[in-house]
């Protein structure tokens, strides 16, 4: 019997971290939820428009609290970048945020810690992860998306 945390890459469920910039938040997001979750679900970042670079930022605080650089594995993407989606993740625009279809939808309504100060940015993270980390026990537990996409992660 196969365990249900043991997911075949071909029938993982896609989650899309999106916001305007794709330069912090989502990119954090879509770098947590590959260190904490690609066991359950693939993860991407978008947005409607894109920055030369990931928030430098963004970048060092990821590097000094988990070792990850983004810089490494991601780079600012368009929505029309990344594949279709079961869920849709928004970080919380302060805009109209980007819309992407999907199967599930939820907006975590984070303030853009850019310019801020590195005490916002961690706590930023921080929210990103405990937040990355709930999705994913909620998808493992069928809570969020539909039983016929929760079979694709059994």
């Amino acid at each position: 019997m196969q365990d249900t945390l043991s997911i075949n890459i071909q029938t993982k469920i896609k989650v899309a971290f999106i916001c305007v910039h794709n330069s912090c938040r989502s990119q954090i997001a879509e770098a947590l939820g590959r260190h904490y979750a690609s066991d359950v679900f693939e993860s991407y970042s978008a947005g409607t428009e894109t920055k030369p670079q990931i928030n430098q930022d963004a970048v060092r605080m990821m590097k000094e609290i988990y070792g990850l650089d983004m810089e490494e594995t991601q780079h600012s993407k368009l929505l029309t970048d990344i594949p279709e989606v079961d869920i849709v993740i928004t970080m919380g625009c302060n805009v109209e945020c980007p819309w992407l279809p999907s199967r599930h939808r939820e907006d975590w309504g984070l303030d853009d810690p850019t310019g801020k100060g590195d005490e916002e940015f961690i706590r930023t993270v921080k929210i990103i992860e405990q937040k990355v980390i709930e999705l994913k026990n909620r998808i493992i537990s069928n809570e969020i998306i539909s039983s016929e996409l929760c079979e694709k992660a059994k």
